[in-house]
């Protein structure tokens, strides 16, 4: 019964460690906050584990873990209205626009496509994430957030047109052709 017990856990670990960068980038835009994606995925493992014979013998483990993971996320907004992730409004500062290989710009462009996702609502945060981030499927997308795919489709379309609609980001796509 030990081995069986020990064989679980290795496949646990092995899991983890293979999974975890992608896990924590998930989270990290689903929560706009490293510390609290750090929470989120340690809560959705140890729930994992704690589940692990099933869940290591489903077809695609990666999948159910992230679907717990969403949930576990939107357990824990439910309750809020509006979610305030992003730092204080800054924009009274001069941007100036750099070079397209500058990574120090893209460094300020992907922190503005954080800020902005930051002020999606969940569910459309999710959406968008999961489909144009993570390049999921609309089905794997919807798996992942237990809804219908049309409910993906139209959160990721909400949630992409409120992105086009921030005055940041269309200037960061038009000048200069940083994405």
């Amino acid at each position: 019964m030990g081995d069986g017990k020990q064989t679980r856990n290795e496949e646990f670990q092995s899991f983890v460690v293979g999974r975890w960068p992608r896990l924590m980038r998930t989270a990290f835009l689903l929560t706009g906050e490293r510390h609290a994606a750090e929470d989120l995925v340690q809560s959705t493992l140890e729930q994992v584990y704690a589940a692990w014979r099933r869940v290591g013998g489903a077809d695609d483990p990666e999948a159910y873990v992230r679907r717990v993971m969403i949930n576990a996320h939107a357990r824990r907004h439910r309750r809020r209205l509006r979610e305030f992730l992003a730092p204080k409004d800054d924009s009274g500062l001069v941007r100036e626009v750099a070079d397209t290989g500058d990574r120090i710009a893209q460094a300020d462009d992907r922190s503005a496509l954080l800020q902005a996702l930051a002020q999606l609502p969940a569910r459309q945060r999710e959406a968008v994430v999961l489909r144009y981030w993570e390049d999921l499927t609309e089905t794997q997308a919807a798996e992942a957030m237990g809804c219908s795919v049309g409910t993906v489709k139209s959160n990721a379309a909400k949630g992409i047109a409120k992105l086009r609609a921030i005055p940041g980001l269309a200037d960061m796509v038009t000048h200069g052709g940083r994405k």
